[in-house]
């Protein structure tokens, strides 16, 4: 077993001639929480996407897990991607429930699906996960009926379903109040504190600082610098990092201006 979950080499990502991640190289530790920071439209997401081939790399090398995923251009197989999606979870912007499906019925899908599970085990797991994510008593709630941070706490529930070894977050709390906000964070921060190797793509820099063991700050395709949280944010020796912080260190820790 690798002590390094995520290890990214070298990362190119070209759609046409737009060359969106331009040589990331990028190495997360078994429990280790990396927050990827930058501007909109820096990479962030399609990082994440490549991570678990929902983009196909157009060159470097992506391993998960002391295995090679995607190398040169050439990744796994389709099975061998549903394989990787069980050990990579990804949580995104908008959800993605299933809505003509209960918050239990949308955790216990995927053991249903992929893990191939009895349906009274999967139905055991996601009361379970939903509990985990203080949501037990909406199990029987159809999404409509759920706020958009409970809505997303189900998706991070049923995203820990399959008992991956990462968890990747793209801007998990973007479209929620911030009273949402603060129930989604809280939760990662538990599974931060449990062990869980997280890449949360994020603009909340409080969380940031708190719960990361590294920032990593990206710009046009490019890693321009990753470190400890505070240092990064406060203490900076890239203008490009000081400048996307200034609001937040200028406001005393409030928000990005």
């Amino acid at each position: 077993m690798s002590d390094n979950v995520i290890r990214v080499e070298n990362l190119v990502k070209c759609f046409g001639q737009n060359r969106v991640l331009d040589g990331i190289d990028l190495v997360i530790g078994r429990g280790q929480v990396v927050s990827l920071m930058g501007r909109s439209g820096g990479g962030k997401t399609t990082l994440l996407r490549c991570l678990n081939l929902l983009e196909e790399p157009t060159d470097g090398i992506v391993e998960v897990d002391g295995d090679v995923v995607s190398q040169g251009g050439k990744s796994l197989h389709r099975a061998q991607r549903v394989h990787l999606r069980q050990r990579v979870g990804m949580v995104f912007q908008s959800f993605n429930l299933f809505q003509h499906l209960t918050a239990a019925e949308n955790v216990a899908l995927p053991l249903l699906r992929v893990g191939k599970s009895e349906r009274g085990e999967a139905v055991s797991r996601a009361i379970e996960l939903l509990s985990r994510v203080g949501l037990a008593d909406k199990a029987l709630e159809l999404p409509a009926r759920l706020s958009g941070g409970q809505q997303q706490r189900v998706a991070i529930a049923r995203a820990l379903a399959l008992r991956p070894v990462a968890l990747l977050f793209d801007e998990p709390t973007s479209a929620l109040d911030p009273e949402s906000s603060r129930e989604v964070l809280e939760v990662m921060r538990e599974l931060s504190t449990e062990g869980m190797t997280m890449l949360v793509s994020t603009h909340e820099v409080g969380f940031a600082l708190d719960a990361s063991h590294q920032i990593v700050f990206i710009d046009r395709g490019k890693v321009v610098q990753a470190g400890p949280p505070r240092e990064v944010v406060y203490d900076s020796a890239s203008e490009r990092t000081r400048e996307f912080f200034a609001g937040f260190v200028r406001h005393g820790g409030g928000a990005l201006a």
